[in-house]
């Protein structure tokens, strides 16, 4: 009795993993424990890409965790009469498994294709419109001054407090003076390192104005756009 009991309590917990899961998902929007608003004309393909895998990967773990409980409340030891079958295996049910896999993430990988090029391969031709420096623990911020160019006498400077514009390209120029640091700027879907040694370009174009305050791994930045 004690070991029907323990199957049923397993069986179950298996079982309030997916419902669990799929719940937290389907009320975090309404609790605004969800992706921040989107200002950026890219941040479309990113959230669309986003939801996708969401929605695939999502799918995979419900029919896991599912099948995970039917095994269980199938096959509980309780029922058991006599010994347990020994049994080698399907190598074709192996194959296949392998092969659904990896169509899968190839098809992912092509698929992204577009979205990663518009945020990592296509630079707008333009001079950086800001230099954004890490280090611990803060943002230093280079903007051109009235020559337009960066690296002049009348370049302004600020920390912790970026301003960009609405409706046009922006290219910031992004470097460590110390330790990798994370450039995150979450309303225009940018997640950067900051590396040493390194100029890293960043770019967007946001639509819309927005207000955050980003934290990311060993940094923190507020980040106005306007």
């Amino acid at each position: 009795m004690g070991k029907r009991l323990a199957g049923i309590f397993w069986s179950l917990v298996f079982l309030a993993v997916p419902v669990l899961g799929v719940a937290t998902f389907a009320i975090a929007p309404a609790y605004d424990h969800w992706l921040p608003k989107d200002v950026s004309e890219h941040g479309a393909s990113v959230d669309s890409l986003f939801y996708f895998i969401l929605a695939l990967t999502g799918v995979v773990f419900v029919v896991t965790e599912v099948l995970l409980f039917w095994f269980m409340w199938k096959y509980d030891a309780s029922k058991r009469e006599g010994n347990a079958t020994y049994i080698q295996g399907s190598h074709t049910l192996e194959v296949v498994w392998t092969i659904i896999p990896a169509a899968t993430l190839l098809f992912l990988a092509i698929y992204q294709m577009n979205a990663w090029a518009d945020v990592k391969m296509r630079r707008p031709a333009m001079e950086p419109t800001v230099e954004v420096v890490a280090r611990q623990f803060e943002w230093r911020l280079r903007y051109p001054g009235r020559d337009g160019t960066l690296g002049t006498p009348d370049d302004l400077f600020l920390v912790n407090d970026l301003h960009l514009p609405i409706d046009e390209d922006v290219l910031i120029q992004l470097k460590s003076m110390d330790v990798l640091h994370s450039f995150f700027l979450p309303n225009v879907r940018i997640k950067q390192d900051a590396v040493p040694g390194m100029k890293i370009p960043v770019w967007f174009k946001a639509a819309r104005s927005a207000s955050s305050t980003s934290c990311a791994p060993n940094s923190a930045a507020g980040v106005i756009t306007r």
